[in-house]
């Protein structure tokens, strides 16, 4: 992540710097368009002098040739010093009409040549002005785009770690399930074969303590079917799916109620929908790890328990009135308590849902989850 990051950091900054580039040469270019334009339009105002005084003396050059052509037919009528002016005024008007021609080719020459220079420089600005446009558009999409991957590659990241704490959870799970079956219903089972073969050796030496032998492994053998009936019920209460949600947190909350005294009030809201199972089993942890941290940690008198269905979500909501706690201190939602609070929101938030749980010393705590039900 932190390698993607600096490489989308130094594509963007080298963009940015080429941009920057561009932009040098957009006012350049600019500058040069500004520039020709202004030597055009004096090449351009001397060019059409020169071409006005070119045909003025072209008249006057014609008007003095014709004068010529009447002296030199009529000399005798002429005095020498009107002819030799005649011919100095005719050589006088060729000679200049001929530098001005030559300074009119000129002056259009370069007007030639700064026109097709202002046409060049215009199509560069106009293309340095689309690749700025360009460059500005890709920039965002990169700066927006690739922000919007590491944000993606971020979430994917959180819910790998998510994930890995889940399965985590799952395999402590499964451990504390181990050592209950180990301690609980293993040792009970290998008492039952023992007590068996003492029963079938008393039976016909003492049918009384036999009897009694046999009463006791009954007992025994009823509280190792109701730890059996526990380790099911928390792996997975089977009226999830045989009763559905609602009557199944209800059972859990009158059950908690008779075992505890405590009260708590159950509201339904909306129309109770089936919905998949990893829904309602979630749903059902949640309010499960509630009620166990309020009779283990909250002191409360009262609890309220709601579930509302909504058209997209469904909503659930626990309050009580128990001295609350510091949630970053608390070890109720610490990150190493495996099915705790923390649990319950990473399972939230697997299903795409929201976990709130406000909570301050002397004021109760609030558990609020909004989970989408139309998602799978």
């Amino acid at each position: 992540m932190d390698k993607l990051t600096k490489i989308i950091n130094r594509t963007i900054k080298a963009i940015e710097s080429s941009q920057n580039q561009i932009f040098e040469i957009v006012e350049e270019s600019r500058k040069q368009c500004k520039m020709i334009e202004q030597e055009l339009g004096e090449i351009r105002a001397k060019t059409m002098e020169i071409i006005d005084l070119v045909e003025e003396l072209e008249k006057m050059e014609k008007s003095s040739r014709y004068r010529l052509m009447v002296v030199n037919k009529n000399f005798k009528n002429y005095s020498e010093e009107e002819i030799k002016e005649t011919y100095e005024k005719a050589k006088e008007l060729q000679l200049q009409l001929l530098l001005k021609k030559n300074e009119e080719q000129i002056f259009i020459k370069r007007r030639n040549e700064l026109e097709s220079r202002l046409k060049m420089a215009k199509e560069t600005l106009k293309k340095a002005e689309k690749l700025v446009s360009q460059i500005g558009v890709v920039l965002g999409y990169l700066s927006g785009d690739l922000q919007d991957v590491n944000v993606k590659l971020e979430d994917i990241k959180e819910k790998q770690y998510l994930g890995i704490k889940v399965i985590k959870a799952q395999e402590e799970e499964r451990y504390r399930l181990t050592r209950e079956i180990h301690d609980g219903p293993a040792q009970v089972f290998a008492n039952v074969i023992l007590k068996s073969e003492l029963c079938e050796k008393l039976i016909d030496i003492d049918k009384e303590k036999a009897k009694q032998e046999l009463n006791s492994l009954k007992e025994t053998m009823r509280s190792s079917l109701k730890d059996v009936r526990k380790i099911i019920y928390d792996l997975r209460p089977m009226s999830l799916d045989d009763l559905g949600l609602v009557p199944t947190v209800e059972q859990l909350v009158d059950k908690f109620s008779n075992d505890t005294n405590i009260f708590v009030e159950f509201n339904v809201f909306g129309t109770a929908e089936k919905l998949i199972p990893t829904i309602e089993l979630t749903i059902f942890r949640i309010v499960q790890e509630a009620l166990t941290n309020v009779r283990k940690h909250a002191k409360a008198t009262m609890v309220s328990v709601k579930i509302e269905y909504l058209k997209k979500s469904i909503r659930l909501v626990i309050n009580d009135n128990g001295v609350g706690f510091d949630i970053k201190l608390n070890k109720i939602f610490n990150e190493n308590n495996g099915y705790g609070l923390l649990s319950m929101q990473e399972r939230v938030e697997l299903l795409n849902g929201k976990f709130e749980i406000i909570s301050k010393s002397e004021e109760g705590t609030k558990i609020q989850v909004i989970i989408p039900i139309n998602q799978f």
